[in-house]
């Protein structure tokens, strides 16, 4: 029997802005993705095969063996990217009670992943959407490739919970979902009750999430066929800088 999803409420691009200072979020499907990126979804298709080469996630604390990522940093304006030098990503316990405090080296995105001219345009675009709401500038930019999958039997896209990120935005594609139910986005307003629940299903459909105003879950995963598996790509903007592990003083 087919598992009954609930779809995600799209968004139309032109009305993007305005939903975003309504409600801090947003859903995009494929078109408009690649409407405000100036790409084909060919384009973006030809990035995917990377998820297949992704290396064990060393980090998770609940001794699962359900996540692969890689990670890399940028500074993005509209009008281009500069890649950072590799760094660890860092999170304050205050966002991720579970792996906060603690510096995490994930191997670096591949080079024909980040140089790749769908790749720039797509991070631009993501920058144009966080200037429109609050002013140009540099973008301090993070990127995860992630890859869920069901080896233990359930997989867990967000092992800490509904959470910030301590950025300023969050954007969070959905590239594939394979042999899996579950896995159920979840977006609640920080200061009230309200909240939503839907499914991300298209590839390359988009959640943009302002990371002041909202917090964010994705359900467990777990098999309908062996060897099922959730792939995603999460961006994170921050104004400023970094979010590094402070310098401590002696």
């Amino acid at each position: 029997m087919t598992q009954q999803t609930l779809q995600p409420p799209l968004t139309p691009l032109e009305q993007l802005n305005n939903t975003l200072t309504a409600q801090g979020f947003a859903v995009l499907g494929s078109d408009s993705v690649c409407a405000l990126a100036g790409v084909s979804i060919e384009a973006l298709q030809a990035l995917q095969p990377s998820w297949n080469d992704l290396p064990p996630d060393q980090y998770l604390k609940d001794g699962g063996r359900y996540r692969r990522r890689r990670h890399a940093s940028f500074e993005v304006t509209p009008e281009g990217v500069r890649f950072v030098p590799h760094r660890a990503h860092w999170q304050p316990l205050s966002y991720n009670a579970l792996h906060g405090g603690m510096q995490r080296w994930f191997d670096p995105m591949a080079p024909e992943v980040v140089q790749h001219d769908a790749w720039q345009k797509l991070l631009c675009g993501l920058a144009r959407v966080a200037c429109a709401a609050q002013g140009d500038q540099t973008w301090f930019t993070e990127a995860h490739q992630f890859r869920i999958d069901t080896t233990d039997g359930i997989g867990r896209p967000t092992p800490e919970g509904a959470h910030r990120d301590g950025v300023n935005w969050v954007a969070v594609f959905l590239l594939d979902r394979q042999g899996i139910k579950g896995g159920e986005t979840r977006v609640f307003d920080i200061n009230s009750p309200n909240g939503q629940r839907f499914t991300l299903t298209e590839p390359w459909s988009l959640l943009i999430l302002d990371d002041t105003r909202v917090i964010h879950e994705t359900t467990p995963i777990q098999p309908e066929q062996q060897g099922g598996w959730r792939d995603t790509l999460v961006v994170t903007l921050r104004s400023g800088g970094f979010l590094d592990e402070p310098i401590s003083k002696a």
